[in-house]
């Protein structure tokens, strides 16, 4: 028995090491941890959503496609707009001008969901087809919007960003009465594969 033991011994010892010191690989690509909580990698994004109000149906990147019975689609309900359901298309830039060339779309929708606060809860994608980056980061969180930055999950992506985690800080960066917001999206990702 003792006989035994040595080789199986040196066979779990070599597989151990094997696992520690290999790279995981899918698809072709091999996966980076962020090391010592730095992020793996970093990227700053805006987007720029315009509800449509009844009036701006050119412009509008967004739309209450949910209200509850006491509001309508066309102006956001109450003081904490409890029960709209808004879905957006917006674009996505390098900077903060609306009028800047998008890099990618912004596509999703948010609900608010409290009664008491001015809160939100977002599901979300931004999907690139620039030069620059190819593929889609996926958001999910709640929004507690009264916060001068709120931190929301990145919970996968695909192409340049395949299945990509980590976290997106949020700051509203400017708005325009119930009509217009600009988000600054500051994206630190600490898992992220690369092409082998």
């Amino acid at each position: 028995m003792a006989g035994v033991a040595k080789p199986l011994s040196a066979l779990l010892l070599c597989s151990l090491l094997l696992l520690r010191t290999s790279t995981a690989m899918i698809h072709g690509k091999k996966m980076r941890l962020a090391s010592s909580r730095q992020p793996c990698k970093r990227l700053v994004f805006y987007f720029h959503d315009i509800i449509y109000n009844g009036k701006n149906a050119k412009n509008a990147t967004a739309a209450i496609v949910g209200a509850p019975a006491w509001g309508n689609r066309t102006i956001l309900a109450g003081q904490s707009h409890f029960g709209d359901l808004v879905v957006f298309d917006d674009p996505v830039t390098l900077d903060n001008n609306l009028h800047s060339t998008p890099v990618g779309r912004a596509q999703g929708f948010y609900f608010y969901d409290r009664k008491d606060v001015f809160t939100a809860w977002l599901g979300f994608s931004f999907v690139f087809n620039s030069t620059e980056h190819r593929g889609s980061i996926n958001f999910a969180g709640a929004d507690p919007l009264m916060n001068k930055t709120r931190d929301i999950s990145v919970i996968g992506g695909t192409g340049d960003f395949f299945m990509a985690r980590g976290i997106a800080t949020l700051m509203t960066d400017a708005f325009e009465g119930e009509v217009y917001f600009r988000l600054r999206v500051d994206i630190k990702l600490y898992e992220c594969w690369e092409k082998a």
